[in-house]
């Protein structure tokens, strides 16, 4: 097996202030505490505070929501570690797409994995636990309801409402039934759970579950009732919005572009087959698009009563989940890397530790068939990140057997222009202005002259053309990014071991983009 790695900016695939955080720009540094290294988590260790009260109420939870499941020995050792001091956590989170949706899904969890291992190698007094955390109380069904497999998507339809999480899940089996080949650990999951969140939990541990994962669904009331001060805080006095807003007007006059936009009040209000957003109108609190509202005396006691009922949006949700979690790292794609540089001030009003912001890996699969396609075109293969047009045109310019580019030509006739334009204005300083429009219309013409030439060109190559745009399409499907569009089971299904063979060859503190080729069979 190969593995060639490229510079995440030579991709072109990913946003300035991604790279820029990564490069350690100066001017990001105040948005972040510290780096994203593995010598700064010795004092990221010592900046978190997590009581054994938070402990044991994190572990009675989770040893609840795994009481129906078969935990490996990893499992079961990593959360009883939790009511240890000396125990942290890592974390990724994601929506429960179905089937596990794109890729990336993988990477994300293989990054906190190894990063976990490299941590107990380097700090050896402490334990790491690799976390999972579930969005299960988003509602954006439609985000996670598809999947794409052997080149065909596959959409699961139901008319249930609210928090994907809670969603029954008897009616995916339409799309089980109309898969082309069984798959028992999600018919498994999807027919003996009773949610969606709970069969996304039951197929995330059968994966890996021996690496001692550990999956927090945090839509639970215990956990919501640490997090009370922060609901009145944000709903009545609407801190987060002014501190969130005043970190986001300052990175985009510095240029980049912000990923989320707080509101007023940045929590939902959540039941069963609901999800809605709560606003203020005058002095009452209404819960968009019902018949429910709340003074305030009311919606206090709402609070007290049933935290649970509230669910916080994606400007609070970090925050949440770093105060019910021992946790040092927060691992994601680039888009949640960003959003969380928006949050800093935020975690500082609080006294929340900030944690380590890590990109998880950025892998592309290259199939035997793909890789023996790319050694016959003889292109490189980060080549293929190029758009499409910039790829043949580099392509045929770099097979042709003739020069295509009249730059010479082009300066040669730059040339005689400018010993006639000397030789005219010294007559008549009017005809300056002529010879330049004439130098422009004859440079215009050498260019198409160009075009002409290189399209020639390209019909010779036509055929090799043909292989590359094929090739490009297989390993950019959509003209995406192949971890963005395909689901693992593309690799998993005629390869079992894929996953653990990923586990061994990415690096989590390596942030550039890994090209795996497969071995021979």
């Amino acid at each position: 097996m190969t593995t060639e790695k490229l510079d995440l900016s030579a991709t072109g695939s990913f946003p300035p202030i991604f790279l820029d955080y990564l490069a350690g720009k100066a001017q990001l540094q105040h948005f972040y505490e510290r780096t994203p290294t593995l010598a700064s988590f010795r004092e990221q260790i010592n900046a978190k505070d997590f009581s054994k009260q938070q402990r044991a109420s994190l572990t009675a939870v989770l040893q609840e929501q795994y009481q129906h499941l078969s935990m490996a020995g990893p499992v079961r050792r990593n959360l009883d570690s939790l009511n240890e001091e000396n125990t942290y956590t890592v974390t990724t989170g994601h929506q429960l797409n179905i089937f596990t949706g794109p890729l990336y899904f993988i990477y994300k969890i293989v990054t906190v994995i190894n990063l976990c291992k490299k941590l107990k190698e380097a700090y050896p007094a402490c334990h790491f636990v690799p976390v999972y955390w579930m969005a299960s109380e988003d509602h954006d069904f439609e985000e996670i309801n598809h999947f794409s497999l052997f080149g065909k998507t596959y959409t699961w339809q139901t008319d249930q409402r609210g928090a994907v999480g809670r969603f029954k899940t008897d009616s995916i089996s339409k799309v089980l039934e109309a898969l082309p080949t069984p798959l028992p650990l999600f018919e498994e999951a999807y027919r003996s759970c009773s949610n969606l969140a709970a069969a996304t939990r039951c197929y995330v541990n059968d994966l890996f579950g021996e690496e001692g994962l550990l999956i927090v669904d945090a839509d639970h009331p215990s956990l919501k009732a640490s997090f009370r001060q922060v609901m009145v805080d944000d709903i009545i006095k609407h801190t987060a919005h002014k501190l969130v807003a005043d970190a986001s007007a300052t990175l985009d006059d510095m240029g980049y572009k912000t990923q989320i936009h707080p509101r007023d009040i940045n929590f939902f209000y959540l039941k069963d087959q609901l999800r809605e957003r709560i606003i203020q109108d005058g002095d009452r609190y209404q819960v968009l698009n019902t018949n429910i509202s709340f003074s305030e005396g009311n919606l206090l006691s709402e609070i007290e009563e049933h935290p649970e009922r509230f669910s916080p949006n994606v400007v609070l949700r970090p925050l949440y989940q770093e105060m019910i979690l021992p946790n040092l790292a927060y691992v994601g794609g680039p888009a949640e890397v960003s959003y969380w540089l928006q949050l800093k001030t935020m975690f500082a009003h609080y006294q929340v530790p900030f944690p380590i912001l890590l990109p998880r890996n950025f892998a592309m699969i290259v199939d035997q068939t793909s890789h023996r396609k790319l050694s016959k075109v003889q292109v490189p293969v980060g080549l293929l990140f190029m758009d499409k047009q910039s790829l043949v045109s580099h392509f045929v310019e770099e097979h042709a057997d003739h020069e295509l580019v009249l730059q010479e030509e082009k300066a040669a006739l730059e040339s005689v222009y400018e010993q006639i334009r000397q030789k005219a204005v010294a007559i008549d300083k009017s005809l300056e202005g002529f010879l330049g429009a004439e130098l422009t219309k004859a440079l215009k013409s050498l260019e198409g002259i160009e075009k002409k030439m290189k399209k020639a060109e390209e019909k010779n190559q036509q055929v090799a053309i043909d292989q590359l745009i094929s090739l490009k399409e297989k390993l950019f499907p959509g003209g995406n990014l192949q971890e963005r569009h395909e689901n693992f089971l593309n690799f998993y299904i005629n390869n079992p071991d894929f996953i653990s063979e990923v586990l061994h060859r990415l690096d989590p503190l390596d942030f550039r983009f890994h090209i795996l080729g497969e071995a021979e069979a």
